[in-house]
């Protein structure tokens, strides 16, 4: 059997673009594919996997549903951040054409991904849960009128013909992925760029956010991400992700953490993570975009 701590998990079946950015940060661990994501949270939980890898969010198509929600009472740590470039193939059986298409099956963002592509093909897009597995499921079908939107690791997996390469509308078409951990490894201050991520909920007072934030711009920190949540079902009461630049050992963020704390519920302030900014993000920054 596999040595548990070996095993990295991810969403999906082989193929998945998650088992691609698996291949890319950990090459030498095995992968343990989850058909959903709280399967793969409960994998690194029970300790069946010593890492997942999750998605949350995708340059054209915008945050992965649900998944925030489930992060903040995962009890899991993020270790490290990966952007993963996202190349869609347009893929079908064996012997099929253009011609012969009438939908194209994938998961909603990789729809939405190519989005006009399918419009201009005059394809009809059909949700399935995952990319991979709409290959998957197209090859065992053997259906020609039927494609699947996914990558050309899954094409070579499942056997599949590429109808059309790069299908996706945006040659920046890029998902950033967590590296999670039942382990918080906090990497000491080194002078190296890093990320916080924390998620908080406020004082239920007038300008309670706009009080909150201000000792990040006091201290000069940037805020790469904010979204907000609800909570508990409840209309009036939302829950706050932020990605922060820093480490909260570091003056400047610690201050920040400190105000902010003063307009939140105690204990209500959860850093889920430091870690080393990816160089692609650095080196988005450099180039202003």
């Amino acid at each position: 059997m596999t040595d548990s701590s070996n095993i990295i998990a991810f969403q999906g079946v082989l193929g998945a673009y998650s088992h691609i950015a698996c291949q890319s940060v950990k090459p030498e661990m095995e992968v343990l594919p989850c058909r959903s994501f709280e399967d793969m949270i409960l994998a690194v939980q029970e300790g069946r996997a010593e890492l997942a890898m999750v998605p949350v969010e995708n340059s054209i198509a915008g945050r992965v549903a649900d998944i925030h929600h489930l992060l903040p009472g995962s009890g899991l740590y993020i270790n490290g951040e990966h952007f993963q470039r996202v190349n869609h193939q347009l893929l079908a059986p064996r012997g099929a054409t253009l011609e012969d298409l009438v939908e194209v099956h994938s998961h909603a963002q990789g729809l939405a991904q190519c989005r006009e592509r399918l419009r201009a093909l005059g394809l009809q897009p059909v949700i399935h849960p995952d990319t991979a597995g709409a290959a998957k499921d197209i090859a065992a079908r053997g259906d020609k009128s039927v494609g699947a939107i996914a990558s050309a690791l899954a094409g070579e997996i499942y056997d599949l013909d590429v109808l059309v390469p790069s299908a996706e509308d945006a040659e920046h078409n890029t998902t950033r992925f967590l590296v999670m951990s039942r382990t918080d490894i906090t990497p000491p201050v080194n002078g190296e760029a890093m990320i916080t991520t924390m998620v908080f909920t406020v004082r239920s007072v007038p300008a309670a956010l706009y009080k909150s934030l201000g000792g990040f711009a006091t201290n000069g920190i940037n805020l790469t991400k904010l979204e907000s949540y609800l909570v508990d079902g409840s209309f009036s009461a939302a829950q706050f992700y932020v990605d922060a630049e820093g480490h909260p050992e570091e003056t400047p963020l610690k201050l920040a953490l400190e105000e902010l704390q003063f307009f939140c519920p105690k204990g209500a302030v959860k850093i889920l993570g430091t870690y080393p900014a990816h160089p692609f993000r650095l080196e988005q920054a450099k180039n202003g975009s």
